[in-house]
């Protein structure tokens, strides 16, 4: 078939509708997603599309081969996506959003060319799954966490070259210099473009399946490996040359070293299973890059062309999810009254706090609506309670309450204990309040850190839950309003840390009967 009359054809034109149709439905979260692709971490998405686009082109004659007449799995795959997307919607969890377009891409693929024309492409379109960012909580917990592994095995390194070290948390201290191992040191700008780069190799690998499965996921390791080693290597250069060496161009450069060391360790590992395998055949042989014209023109792709009953229904379904996108995209939440936080007591009783304000890349990354943030000393004591309160008209669009959770943790933080605890013994005006009680260490100082999530007539401590239930009042009340509340003192050195409860708890007695007038129920 002339590949002209391929791009005209019914079925061709139809694939190619649903899949803008269905770009329109989840466009909210789509959008959101290229944004994402401004940082660093992710800044590879632009180019999955053009790969994923390569791939399924060079899979085109076995595609003709292989296609079918549509699935009636795939009218179910939609539904899912749909479901996922609502979800998403009104949740504000905007990854959902994500993940329901990638699902709906398989729900098109069984729809236009079968369960067996699906697996033919099923590598382009799970491709596509390295443009999705991870969602913030699950990012921010795993950048902790590999901030921590690398700081100790970059400590190792740099005791290998003979110089004395001290390591508290993320903060590797040199004696005249201390290095902070912070998020943009985590790996993770190494390991989701490896993570791809892997699996493109791995799939394009002509090898046995355990081979390909180790190479895909040796970039896991082999990131955090060679990631720490530059950190190792920056802690000594920094020790012999001084703090300039861990900063400016010298650690951009050293990081596109890393980046193409690990690729280098990951095409080493092909090049041993190259070495140990009994075919005699030449190392370009190993991959698939074969684009395809050496078949011959009549066989060349063809598109189906008439289009099943299972895609018109499917083609049916998105026409009329596509106005039901416009009506989540564009519908406003009911806003309860509320009195600002610039009207919120200084002084309460014997208590007398000092305002403060954020940054503005600060409340840039928040996105919220209205906040506070003060220190208060109640009368006759020397330690301050930090009150913080973030109120979010609607939790939409990417605005969403940031759970302390995933960044209280850093510049040489470890959370000792993370415990939720009912304070009865406060005069909280006959309430029960949960909190999340953190106690944090670093070197002898300590911190206590109270937070929940308030709003909407509930107190919660679980940022599912909080989730969940942004779902749920949107869906019933047409509500998301919410706020993240949060005290924090400090914790003497040789003090019980049971005194620095009593303080919060006493703080909390006088304040929190005032707070449901910013924060309405």
């Amino acid at each position: 078939m002339d590949i002209t009359k391929v791009f005209l054809s019914k079925g061709f034109l139809s694939v190619v509708a649903a899949v803008v149709l269905l770009g329109f439905v989840c466009y909210d979260g789509l959008e959101l997603m290229v944004k994402w692709w401004e940082r660093d971490e992710y800044s590879h998405g632009y180019m999955i599309p053009f790969v994923a686009v390569y791939l399924l082109w060079q899979k085109r004659y076995l595609l003709a081969e292989s296609a079918q007449s549509g699935s009636v799995l795939g009218l179910l795959l939609l539904v899912v996506a749909l479901f996922v997307w609502l979800l998403g919607e009104l949740s504000a969890i905007y990854t959902l959003i994500q993940y329901a377009f990638f699902i709906g891409l398989f729900a098109i693929a069984l729809l236009w060319v079968g369960v067996k024309g699906t697996k033919v492409i099923w590598a382009p379109i799970f491709y596509l799954i390295f443009m999705i960012p991870l969602p913030n909580f699950l990012y921010f917990n795993l950048s902790q966490e590999l901030q921590l592994i690398s700081s100790s095995i970059g400590v190792f390194v740099i005791r290998l070259f003979g110089i004395s070290v001290y390591l508290q948390g993320n903060v590797i201290d040199l004696g005249v210099y201390q290095l902070q191992v912070v998020e943009a040191c985590s790996g993770l700008r190494y390991l989701f473009p490896l993570m791809s780069f892997g699996f493109l190799i791995s799939y394009i690998y002509r090898g046995p399946i355990w081979q390909k499965v180790f190479i895909f996921l040796s970039t896991i390791p082999i990131t955090v490996l060679m990631n720490s080693f530059r950190i190792g290597v920056i802690g000594v250069t920094v020790e012999h040359y001084g703090i300039a060496a861990a900063e400016g161009f010298l650690h951009d450069f050293e990081g596109w070293i890393v980046f193409m060391a690990c690729l280098g360790v990951l095409l080493g590992e092909i090049g041993i299973f190259y070495l140990f395998s009994k075919k005699e055949r030449a190392f370009g042989d190993l991959f698939d890059l074969d684009f395809g014209f050496s078949q011959k023109v009549e066989n060349s792709f063809s598109a189906p062309s008439t289009t099943s009953s299972p895609a018109w229904i499917g083609l049916v379904i998105l026409l009329i999810a596509a106005p039901g996108s416009i009506y989540f995209s564009e519908r406003e939440d009911d806003v309860p009254d509320r009195t600002t936080f610039s009207e919120f007591p200084i002084a309460k009783d014997e208590w007398v706090g000092r305002s403060r304000n954020l940054e503005s890349d600060v409340l840039g990354a928040l996105n919220l609506t209205d906040y506070f943030i003060g220190d208060y000393i109640k009368s006759g004591s020397k330690n301050a309670v930090n009150f913080y309160v973030a109120w979010y008209q609607g939790q939409r669009k990417g605005a969403s309450i940031h759970s302390p959770k995933s960044c209280l943790p850093g510049d040489g933080w470890l959370i000792l204990s993370h415990t939720i605890e009912p304070l009865v013994d406060a005069d909280l005006g006959g309430e029960v309040i949960n909190v999340n009680r953190v106690v944090m260490q670093k070197g002898v100082h300590k911190q206590l850190v109270y937070y929940w999530f308030q709003g909407r007539g509930r107190n919660i401590t679980n940022e599912y839950f909080a989730k969940w239930y942004i779902f749920w009042d949107s869906l019933t009340i047409s509500r998301t309003d919410g706020a993240l509340v949060r005290l924090v003192t400090y914790v003497p050195e040789a003090s019980d840390v049971s005194i620095a409860d009593k303080r919060l708890q006493d703080y909390m007695s006088v304040f929190y009967p005032v707070l449901s007038d910013y924060v309405p129920n």
